[in-house]
């Protein structure tokens, strides 16, 4: 009997009326005195009931609000498992990195070795030095990426090896100047020539028989033209024959 009159008590909260009472509700928990008083003195019963599962009933929350967050969080994709943001220091010393990578290819010709009788010592360049770009010695061994590079086929190289490789590419007996280049194709076809074998490109005997024969036919040219034409104006080879071989 007593669910009965219990029922019939709250029976107005059902039916056709739940909208127009959860709107109320609502309203109540966003702000109380907004509902008529008999409401809110109803509405402030509810908030002391205790809880389905025996615990003390804490404050009711505005659903609303709540529902609206869920749809615009879906609507801009946020529920979307997203990494970590990257550290930005580890992104500043892959940013040096690449400035070092650069800083070779376009002076690493003033630093080479070319001269065979060391007269003097090689002029000391601040760009090649890693300590330039606020890389320390405890860097050398961290793993950057080597993807704009030719030295590896791997994505990643430890800056010690890449260090390596740019001084062995670029600094040993020959010096290699392209960075004037304008066309972007033609710089990255000398670069994948250098770097794919450190500067030191290595002939099989047929190959070097046949850059032999090379100059000695282009000096035998260049005698001939001396002494056939003797007092001609013409285009002499003197300092042509590397680029033959170059060639």
């Amino acid at each position: 009997m007593s669910s009965e009159i219990e029922s019939l008590s709250t029976s107005y909260l059902f039916g056709g009326n739940a909208p127009y009472v959860e709107e109320l509700y609502e309203a109540y928990l966003d702000n109380p005195g907004s509902v008529p008083d008999n409401w809110r003195e109803y509405f402030d019963q509810l908030q002391h009931a205790p809880a389905t599962d025996g615990q003390e009933s804490t404050r009711d929350q505005a659903h609303a609000p709540i529902v609206e967050s869920f749809a615009q969080r879906a609507k801009a994709n946020a529920f979307v498992q997203r990494s970590a943001e990257p550290d930005l220091s580890v992104a500043s010393k892959q940013v040096s990195v690449q400035s070092l990578i650069a800083a070779y290819r376009s002076l690493g010709s003033r630093w080479a070795d070319l001269d065979p009788l060391k007269r003097q010592e090689r002029p000391p360049i601040p760009e090649l030095d890693p300590a330039f770009y606020g890389l320390t010695e405890a860097d050398l061994d961290q793993t950057y990426s080597a993807t704009n590079t030719y030295f590896t086929t791997a994505s990643t190289m430890t800056l010690r090896d890449i260090l390596k490789a740019l001084r062995d590419t670029y600094c040993r007996s020959i010096g290699a100047e392209f960075t004037h280049i304008s066309d972007p194709a033609a710089k990255r076809w000398i670069q994948e020539r250098l770097e794919t074998t450190l500067g030191a490109p290595t002939y099989s005997p047929e190959e070097k028989r046949h850059i032999l024969q090379q100059l000695t036919e282009s000096e035998g040219l260049e005698r001939f033209l001396h002494t056939k034409y003797v007092g001609q104006k013409r285009f002499s080879l003197e300092g042509g024959e590397s680029f033959i071989a170059s060639m």
